[in-house]
């Protein structure tokens, strides 16, 4: 179990919707395959960053047990198609 602090720190790290990628997990019974995405779902009080995996799966991972990181190309891949959709077509006639 984390600090407070460090809690705080991991759940503005890691909000709601972040797309994340598992590298390695370790000491899980049935461990989630490397190079799994998911997306997170929320950070407990303990510091443990449940995610919902795109097999499936949901887990909690533990940061420092677990291996895993953002997928940021992703999210700001999917940023930009939200503001296109959002913006109107400049090349539509009246």
């Amino acid at each position: 179990m984390y600090n407070e602090r460090k809690v705080e720190m991991l759940k503005k790290s890691y909000p709601e919707g972040t797309r994340i990628c598992l590298d390695s997990m370790e000491n899980d019974p049935h461990p989630i395959p490397p190079g799994t995405k998911g997306t997170v779902e929320f950070v407990d009080d303990c510091g443990s960053v449940f995610c919902k995996f795109d097999n499936g799966r949901s887990l909690g991972m533990i940061p420092g047990e677990d291996s895993f990181h953002k997928i940021q190309e992703e999210a700001q891949t999917e940023e930009i198609c939200e503001e296109l959709a959002e913006e109107p077509d400049m090349n539509m006639t009246m």
